[in-house]
């Protein structure tokens, strides 16, 4: 069922420090600051061979990822998101062995302008899992 891995993402305080660090300490290629209301974060992607990491910003103090750094206070790995070939089939078929969807289980549409699921860490080994429709 699952793809690629898409991307791994890191919860960050300070995105313009983090993307500095990626940038020029690592000299990787990085995206430009992407807010993303929707969700709640602002991200810039690094762009990787391989793959990408997504480093998330707390977009206004609802948000997600403001709650992840209140218990982390460093940041660290929020989620990892593999691609999948069909996003509806994935869910439903993740549904019916028992797995948790969040949200409402409806896909919504992600920093790729690509439909979005996230499954429940307790379902997979305390790991926040995205899955993205390619």
């Amino acid at each position: 069922m699952i793809g690629r891995l898409n991307h791994v993402a890191i919860a960050v305080k300070d995105l313009a420090a983090s993307t500095a660090l990626y940038r020029d300490t690592l000299g990787a290629k990085v995206s430009a600051p992407l807010p993303q209301p929707a969700h709640g974060v602002t991200v810039v992607f690094v762009e990787l061979p391989n793959t990408k990491v997504e480093l998330l910003e707390p977009l206004g103090e609802a948000s997600p990822i403001a709650k992840f750094l209140e218990r982390n206070a460093d940041g660290g790995i929020h989620h990892i998101c593999y691609e999948v070939e069909d996003i509806l089939a994935a869910r439903d078929q993740l549904k019916a062995q028992g797995a948790r969807v969040l949200g409402d289980g409806e896909p919504k549409i992600g920093a790729h302008g690509k439909p979005v699921l996230f499954l429940h860490p307790k379902d997979f080994n305390g790991t926040l899992v995205e899955l993205e429709q390619v």
